[in-house]
């Protein structure tokens, strides 16, 4: 988990881990350190997102828009996933982001790292995200949780404008094979949509389905078939019959299988993460998301 932080050396401060052995007193006072190291990544994080000005940057489309669309029959809709699939996991944001985890657990919940690990674990084998088991058993805000933890992250010196990911999204949407390209995440909306800004494609897709962590009795996320039913409202689809669907879980793409999507197309990048489920029967295998246009060339004509 920790061998990301050496590959990103810039990092080490902000993700120092203390002891476990640790008094009453010295654990506020690491808890008073961690947020005000927290505090400090965020704006930097605000001041850089801020400052973006390359081609794809700016979201081009309403987030959050007051009207649902009437469902269309006849719409065609892909969906993407965003983390691990849109960029690449061996960018390694997937470990700063359990280390992240495991620090707020640790500093909020007050545990040793063997507690912190283990509790998280038991969380994301049984609520599919930390944020769920933290918000039924230790009455956790959802939205403060996510700004210490995704929000914190410092992604802008990890993602950058990826060339050849906007050109294969440009082909798509020029090809006029799909009505609508639609970002579908188990992130909360503010962690999404600063990833596409940072790879340079925010201005191409035409809608985000994400999990609404400001709804803490009711999280709903990805492979929970209300998690595609609500991406289903919220772009207009119709019919499952005409969507697509890429996602790096194989949990996320049974579901998909289930409900009759079009395609599903499963990314794996090197090996089948385990806690993400298996490789299911009736999906398409990418490696990574430019070979899309591979496992659907009936959208790029």
């Amino acid at each position: 988990m920790f061998s990301a932080l050496k590959r990103f050396g810039i990092f080490e401060t902000f993700f120092k881990v203390p002891s476990a052995q640790m008094t009453t007193s010295s654990l506020g006072q690491n808890h008073g350190q961690y947020r005000e190291q927290v505090e400090a990544q965020l704006r930097e994080n605000k001041e850089r997102l801020e400052a973006l000005t390359h081609e794809g940057s700016q979201i081009g489309f309403t987030v959050d828009p007051k009207e649902t669309p009437k469902a269309n029959p006849d719409l065609k809709v892909f969906f993407f996933d965003i983390d691990n699939c849109l960029y690449k996991r061996s960018t390694k944001i997937h470990d700063l982001m359990q280390v992240s985890i495991h620090r707020y657990f640790k500093n909020v919940l007050q545990l040793d790292d063997k507690e912190a690990h283990k509790l998280r674990e038991t969380y994301y084998r049984e609520y599919g995200l930390a944020i769920r088991g933290l918000v039924k058993h230790h009455d956790i805000g959802a939205i403060e949780y996510n700004k210490m933890v995704d929000d914190a992250l410092p992604l802008h010196d990890i993602l950058k404008p990826d060339p050849a990911l906007r050109k294969m999204l440009i082909e798509l949407r020029n090809s006029n094979t799909v009505d609508k390209m639609w970002l579908f995440t188990n992130a909360y909306k503010n962690h999404g949509l600063r990833c596409v800004r940072l790879l340079g494609v925010a201005d191409l897709f035409d809608g985000i389905t994400y999990c609404d962590y400001s709804q803490r009795d009711n999280l709903v996320c990805k492979p929970d078939p209300q998690a595609f039913e609500r991406a289903k409202l919220q772009s207009g689809l119709g019919d499952y019959k005409n969507a697509w669907f890429v996602d790096d879980s194989g949990s996320n793409i049974q579901t998909a299988i289930s409900l009759g999507f079009r395609k599903s197309i499963h990314l794996i990048e090197e090996e089948v993460d385990e806690l993400l489920g298996q490789n299911p029967e009736g999906s398409l295998i990418i490696k990574t998301i430019e070979d899309l246009p591979q496992a659907a060339p009936e959208l790029f004509l």
